[in-house]
């Protein structure tokens, strides 16, 4: 008998543990797998941007079916469009570059940068590439009170321009040469020559509308920052103050209406807004306590903000 009841007692033993490992191994599968991050929802706009989770920086894609992935690519700034990729990152303490990479990811070209990434920006096609620097300072807040370099390569015939501040500028129709020109935020427009981009000089911002054929530029419009020009050319996306406090607000231009429209929600945006189709743009903006999301509007103004991203920044279609 007392053999009996240790041979059970044992067999019970071995029955317990392996229900205790199988509990475990159903905890441990299922504690991986919420750890795991979720796939956006489906209906998504496809995107690429700076995952600023953890301080990684790491640039990822979300594709149109709401699947997300990652690369080993890491950026303070992207922006990807006609199998162009350019990436403003940091090479050594203090120290950065543009490294551009074309479609199959090998990096065709990469130029020193003289401040702290900004701005970044492709043409449709992918052969015009833009970025801004900060030299000096690292905000808008006080106009007059930074420095910036805005540089533009053309891939094609390989012309590397590492300031617009050599452009010949008219300001309200008189050629002018000031010593304190800030230039940033270049965007283009299809036929790879064309771009808008911001001219600030003592306390005024322009909007400027740039031939890069003739190194020439134009202002346009005054209190435009960061402008982003629709696919299809007809309307340019800026911030600018509005509102009772003053703060950053989005608006869209049509260029030959020359009427605006303001985005609701879109207060307190620092940011050069990104078209993800001709009817929606997306956008960082930093939220309470400092980390930025990316939300998308309709270009239209026709409803408030829709989060997409949180703890991530530099969206890009």
């Amino acid at each position: 008998m007392r053999d009996w009841f240790v041979r059970h007692r044992i067999a019970a033993g071995i029955v317990a543990i392996v229900l205790v490992v199988a509990a475990a191994t159903v905890y441990v599968v299922t504690t991986v797998r919420s750890q795991q991050p979720a796939a956006a929802a489906k209906g998504t706009p496809a995107l690429t941007y700076v995952d600023n989770g953890g301080g990684q920086n790491l640039v990822t894609r979300i594709d149109k079916d709401g699947n997300r992935s990652t690369g080993d690519l890491k950026c303070l700034r992207v922006y990807t469009a006609g199998g162009t990729t350019v990436c403003l990152k940091m090479t050594l303490p203090g120290a950065y570059s543009a490294t551009v990479i074309d479609k199959s990811g090998a990096e065709v070209k990469s130029v020193p940068l003289p401040g702290t990434p900004s701005r970044a920006r492709v043409s449709a096609s992918g052969r015009m590439v833009s970025w801004t620097v900060f030299v000096t300072g690292d905000s808008y807040l006080a106009p007059g009170g930074f420095s910036t370099r805005t540089g533009i390569l053309d891939l094609k015939t390989g012309a590397l321009v590492e300031t617009l501040e050599g452009f010949a500028t008219t300001i309200d129709g008189k050629a002018e040469d000031r010593t304190n020109e800030n230039y940033w935020g270049v965007t283009f427009a299809d036929d790879d020559n064309t771009f808008y981009a911001t001219l600030g000089s003592g306390s005024t911002t322009w909007l400027v509308k740039g031939d890069f054929a003739s190194r020439s530029m134009a202002t346009a419009r005054t209190g435009a920052e960061c402008p982003s020009l629709s696919p299809d050319g007809t309307r340019v996306a800026y911030k600018k103050r509005g509102g009772r406090l003053g703060t950053w607000q989005l608006f869209v231009l049509d260029l030959a209406a020359g009427r605006e429209t303001q985005l609701p929600g879109s207060d307190g945006v620092d940011d050069q807004a990104a078209w993800l189709d001709d009817a929606t743009l997306a956008y960082a903006k930093a939220r309470q306590g400092g980390a930025p999301t990316i939300f998308s509007s309709p270009a239209d103004g026709s409803a408030d903000p829709t989060e997409l991203v949180p703890t991530a920044s530099s969206p890009s279609p």
